[in-house]
């Protein structure tokens, strides 16, 4: 422990002093959620003028940046984002020309960066971290993902230390050691936390459907949302045993789950009585929650997200959503036309996976309509996906579900799919998507009406 103190001081530094590392061209790593950079982050803009072309991967941009406010200070693209996941934050970036799409399986993020082909650089990681502990390691916290892959690659890597994350235990690859570290900068910050989005009367009866599907000892995959927090809620006041995590991403509905006595994950065939994921982000009672607690384990997401091995769980459920489907079964849960929305994540790898695990199960949920900004209602269920990017081939598409109903798509011919669709299809829109099943050539003529 002394000899480790020692190196941490050594390599101890202020912010200004630890970005001096980093030089125009080069690529950097900003990682993900509540472990991007604060005051690193702050120092790297202040660098802004004297800079150019440096290029920022991000996954799930969590909050604002100040190199983002640096670009416009100087009016130029200094910093660049590439990020694999769109957020809010992300989609206001891009307006600008400051941001762009990355497009990736989920699965896939850890060997693209083993790959040099795929993943040229990494020059500089700028990543927070818990405090190191007595062994040398400073715990990634609610972030696991790819984090060790990126830092295996980077030439250069700077800690921020905020003693506000978090140390959730790990399957592996959960922290890094001192001897990777070149850079050591301490900075207490609150951790970036986001509010549960309410359900509302659809998305509760859209969990109702789901929730009779789900039997005693399922492994459950949650997305985020009112529909996700829905069916969490209802979970936890529901009288199913027995049920365990493996998901892609811990959310405040599992904490809820778990405290309610739901979550035991001792039916689980891996991994048993522990929740496994590869990122967290939620509220800040979660992440107390979260913290040393030995149920909890986050796993890098080559693992979690691999549909070889969510295949192996029996009775997995798989519960996510999308903003459009077609009346082919094409799912689009990313993008409305060439905006980019959030991204592909882990959506297909759990579609997959689900329905090969014995007795699983993939739903993809969405209402049958929305409101635009000037009040006109447009449907979810549209003819065809043309420009939206697919998420979801219509190979591997499983259950969809609205509020008026949900339909397995496997085994149905394209007439069967475009009739059983049209049926969750707000009624508002049945005749003119009738009308268009018909124009493709997709709709039994015995169904006309």
């Amino acid at each position: 422990m002394d000899n480790f103190q020692t190196i941490y001081q050594s390599k101890l530094t202020n912010a200004e002093e630890a970005v001096k590392i980093v030089k125009s061209g080069d690529w950097l790593e900003y990682t993900l959620g509540p472990n991007m950079p604060e005051i690193l982050d702050e120092a790297l803009a202040a660098r802004a003028e004297e800079l150019e072309d440096i290029n920022v991967r991000v996954l799930l941009g969590a909050k604002p940046l100040k190199i983002i406010d640096a670009n416009d200070r100087v009016g130029r693209n200094v910093f660049t984002i590439n990020s694999w996941h769109f957020s809010g934050y992300e989609r206001q970036w891009a307006k600008k020309g400051y941001a762009f799409y990355l497009p990736f399986r989920y699965s896939e993020c850890p060997e693209m960066y083993r790959r040099e082909e795929d993943i040229e650089r990494v020059d500089v990681m700028l990543v927070q971290t818990a405090p190191m502990d007595k062994y040398g390691y400073f715990n990634f916290g609610p972030s696991n993902s790819h984090l060790m892959e990126a830092a295996r690659r980077a030439k250069h890597i700077i800690v921020e230390v905020n003693e506000n994350m978090p140390y959730i235990n790990g399957l592996y690859d959960e922290a890094l050691h001192i001897s990777q570290v070149d850079k050591i900068v301490e900075h207490n910050s609150d951790l970036v936390a986001i509010g549960n989005a309410k359900p509302n009367a659809t998305d509760e009866k859209i969990a109702e459907l789901i929730l009779k599907e789900i039997p005693n000892g399922a492994t459950l995959q949650l997305g985020i949302g009112g529909m996700p927090n829905a069916v969490g809620a209802m979970i936890a006041k529901s009288d199913l045993k027995d049920l365990g995590i493996h998901s892609e991403m811990y959310v405040d509905s599992m904490m809820d789950m778990t405290k309610a006595g739901v979550i035991t994950g001792q039916r689980k065939n891996l991994d048993r009585g522990k929740q496994v994921f590869a990122f967290a982000m939620g509220s800040n009672e979660m992440y107390e929650f979260m913290d040393h607690n030995p149920q909890i384990v986050s796993a890098p997401v080559d693992y979690v997200n691999s549909p070889n091995v969510i295949e192996q769980f029996d009775n997995f459920i798989s519960i996510n959503n999308a903003i459009e489907v077609d009346l082919f079964g094409q799912v689009s849960s990313e993008s409305v036309g060439f905006r980019q929305i959030s991204g592909t994540g882990g959506q297909l790898d759990f579609v997959i996976g689900a329905y090969h695990s014995k007795g699983g199960k993939s739903f993809v949920a969405l209402t049958s309509s929305f409101l635009d900004k000037k009040g006109v209602n447009h449907s979810r269920i549209v003819p065809f996906i043309n420009q939206s990017r697919v998420t979801d081939p219509y190979t591997t598409t499983h259950y969809i579900v609205t509020e008026y109903g949900m339909l397995n798509l496997k085994g149905k011919s394209l007439w069967q799919r475009s009739e059983g669709l049209i049926n969750l299809a707000h009624p508002d829109f049945r005749d003119e998507l009738i009308a268009a099943a018909e124009v493709q050539g997709i709709w039994l003529q015995s169904n006309k009406r």
